[in-house]
């Protein structure tokens, strides 16, 4: 099994399903417990951004998730169907004047947990990338 898909509606609640496909995923990829706990975090944090700030929200647009391996390389690749947006523009949560501000650590902290992160088609498309040595 080099790769696996799935397709979500853009609800909140729906974070459940993609819990249950990354449990899926540490048994299928032999995924180890150092890791697991980055993915979990780093992965149900890309595609509530998707829901969320993607897809607005809107139960009628999907969020598409696919594994795949290479090598010693697990990739998550994340999809929405929204209108992208500026990576440039994303204020860095860690600058005093932001300290107070809820939200806006989505993205740190997936860069923080993951080993590389790609964003592709405009920021539509996020690539999440592990070494499972």
């Amino acid at each position: 099994m080099n790769s696996i898909k799935i397709s979500i509606p853009s609800l909140i609640e729906n974070i459940k399903i993609i819990e249950s496909f990354i449990d899926n995923a540490k048994d299928s990829f032999e995924i180890n417990d150092d890791i697991y706990g980055n993915i979990m975090i780093s992965v149900t944090e890309c595609i509530s951004n998707a829901i969320i700030h993607g897809n607005q929200s809107d139960k009628n647009k999907l969020v598409h998730l696919e594994l795949n391996m290479e090598g010693d390389q697990l990739n998550f690749i994340i999809e929405d169907e929204g209108e992208g947006f500026d990576l440039l523009e994303l204020q860095d949560p860690t600058s005093p004047e932001n300290l107070e501000k809820p939200g806006g650590r989505g993205i740190f902290l997936i860069r923080h947990l993951s080993d590389e992160v790609k964003f592709e088609e405009g920021g539509k498309k996020t690539i999440l990338s592990f070494y499972i040595d």
